[in-house]
């Protein structure tokens, strides 16, 4: 379990991750380590002691990310996140988070549900249909994809075949992006952190049949966010 999230362990633990966190950064760290908690050691600690006296300084004005600052669209896009993740039990999004092929219906009962809850309006969702290629894109990006749906969708690439452990470390790199993100164009793969560990992309560790079949399957991920 521990090495699953490794890499975001990694991470969090520099500098420029915390760069511009935004609140929805922090619930998906929140969300993914929260079951290694029992793995850490108990241990007593000494009481810190402290002889000063609190004093109140000037108002400043502090805007922090994704709270109460930016566009309206950021709003609610923020919003939108709390809103799905609180009802994760709903089929479509249970079907949104687990790569299942959503219809026409289920997006429409998105849409309504966001509209009469007042989490956004009509134009607020036009909007979101058109900066991500489609209005369950937007969602999926938001909610990302169940970690164990993320690693069924790879399963048959990797079934069968005995890889070594940089090419094992690239799929899993896919599995944290789909997981984190919901989706990925192809083109990803030619980017960091991917070339961080395949300079030339997956071409430098992967047969072409091998490359042609995980961008196959990256479609297919995105096309399920995609009514049919």
């Amino acid at each position: 379990m521990v090495r699953d999230q490794m890499q975001l362990i990694q991470e969090v633990q520099t500098a420029e991750w915390w760069q511009d966190v935004t609140v929805p950064m922090l619930e998906r760290v929140r969300r993914r380590l929260r079951d290694l908690i029992k793995f850490i050691e108990k241990k007593k600690r000494k009481p810190v002691y402290t002889d000063f006296e609190d004093e109140m300084g000037g108002e400043i004005n502090v805007e922090l990310p994704g709270i109460g600052s930016g566009t309206e669209f950021e709003k609610f896009r923020t919003k939108a996140r709390m809103f799905l993740l609180a009802y994760q039990d709903h089929l479509a999004i249970h079907k949104l988070r687990m790569n299942r092929p959503l219809t026409t219906a289920d997006l429409n009962e998105l849409e309504r549900m966001l509209v009469e809850s007042r989490v956004g309006t009509v134009e607020d969702i036009e909007h979101a249909k058109q900066e991500t290629e489609g209005f369950g894109l937007f969602l999926r990006a938001l909610v990302g994809l169940d970690r164990e749906a993320a690693k069924l969708a790879l399963a048959g690439f990797l079934q069968g075949k005995t890889f070594a452990a940089n090419q094992i470390e690239f799929v899993n790199l896919v599995i944290d992006h789909l997981t984190e993100h919901g989706a990925m164009n192809a083109a990803r793969l030619y980017e960091s952190p991917f070339t961080d560990l395949a300079p030339l992309g997956p071409d430098s560790l992967f047969d072409s049949q091998e490359v042609d079949a995980l961008v196959t399957i990256l479609h297919e991920v995105r096309a399920s966010a995609v009514a049919l």
